[in-house]
């Protein structure tokens, strides 16, 4: 049974660079990862792509030859793709039980009211994919209260949209503090707590928004959003290991890859390893990390890492075998070997 992610966001979330974090991160513990690109315009992909949309139909040929702008002639591309699963389904046959990673492209269209994506995911399921949706947002719409309703508004569209195992995630977590301080701290925001206290702050970001007929509009959507209590956040800074085996974790758990088999006599010892919960990370320690104190953990982690390949070098130089000992392969012998030679006169 494969396990796919299927990633989505706006522009510039980061949907790409996930991808090929994740991509490597997965060949570290030993699981292998293929990633598909079903972005038309993305003609330079920063990871190793095993299946590429382009190769099927771009969308420079859509908006030469149907006279579409970029919108419109991705929104095509994905109905030509959906006419033509049967070019999708056969190159993923050839990955085998590979973890796939599917880009998605970044038009949010795609997955807020139009129906190719979400028909695509379901021919995924019906060959026996176990998906997840990953929902990407940069976390700089934090800075705004604006920008951050906004993008609570999306991602509950598209959670009611896909109807499929999703999560949200807000990227780049480890810029957060350049951004400027926080009315509140991070577990507001990634649990969408009373959204109540966010209106006075909205005011304040405009003049318009201090007009009274936007304070019904405000609170009626911030009760929209907490009367579905679908929308939360996880956190994540895709260059850092601890950050990037917490989202793993929690992905394994929503897709059910964490869980192995009904024995579980096959499992390796990452699909154990999340069972037991060993990376457990709180909002509070991502918020000590990244927003608190981020100067002094940057300097404890250099630290680290300066003692790592010091380390390393060591190791590395007592292995290195001695180019004139004629016993090559074997240890040289060291100290008094207890041994004593006589040697008799002739």
């Amino acid at each position: 049974m494969p396990f796919a992610q299927l990633v989505l966001g706006s522009p510039g979330a980061g949907k790409s660079t996930y991808c090929n974090g994740m991509q490597q991160f997965m060949s570290a513990i030993g699981r292998k990862c293929s990633v598909v690109n079903l972005d038309p315009a993305n003609e330079q992909t920063t990871y190793e792509c095993a299946i590429d949309v382009r190769s099927l139909i771009k969308l420079e040929d859509i908006m030469a030859e149907d006279d579409l702008g970029p919108n419109g002639g991705v929104l095509y591309a994905l109905e030509e793709l959906e006419q033509n699963m049967d070019w999708l389904e056969s190159a993923l046959s050839e990955l085998g039980e590979d973890y796939v990673l599917f880009d998605c492209p970044g038009q949010v269209e795609l997955y807020t009211h139009h129906s190719s994506l979400r028909n695509i995911f379901y021919r995924l399921q019906k060959l026996g994919y176990r998906l997840v949706v990953m929902h990407l947002a940069d976390s700089y719409c934090l800075t705004q209260p604006s920008l951050y309703i906004s993008h609570l508004i999306l991602s509950l569209r598209a959670m009611l949209q896909m109807d499929l195992p999703h999560l949200n995630v807000l990227t780049k977590i480890d810029k957060i503090s350049s951004y400027g301080e926080l009315p509140f701290n991070l577990d507001f925001y990634t649990e969408v707590q009373d959204l109540s206290y966010l209106l006075p702050h909205l005011e304040e970001e405009s003049p318009i928004m201090r007009n009274p007929k936007f304070h019904g509009l405000h609170t009626a959507i911030v009760e929209l959003v907490e009367s579905f209590g679908l929308v939360g956040f996880e956190t994540l800074a895709v260059e850092d290991k601890k950050s990037m085996m917490h989202l793993l974790q929690v992905i394994d758990r929503a897709g059910g890859y964490a869980f192995g088999g009904a024995e579980g006599v096959n499992d390796s010892v990452w699909q154990i390893a999340m069972r037991e919960g060993v990376t457990t990370m709180d909002v509070k320690d991502v918020q000590e990390r990244w927003i608190d104190n981020k100067d002094a953990w940057d300097n404890e982690e250099r630290k680290e890492w300066a003692a790592q390949t010091k380390r390393e070098q060591e190791a590395a130089e007592n292995q290195r075998p001695d180019s004139d000992d004629e016993m090559d392969g074997f240890p040289a012998q060291r100290g008094d070997s207890g041994v004593k030679v006589v040697r008799r006169s002739q």
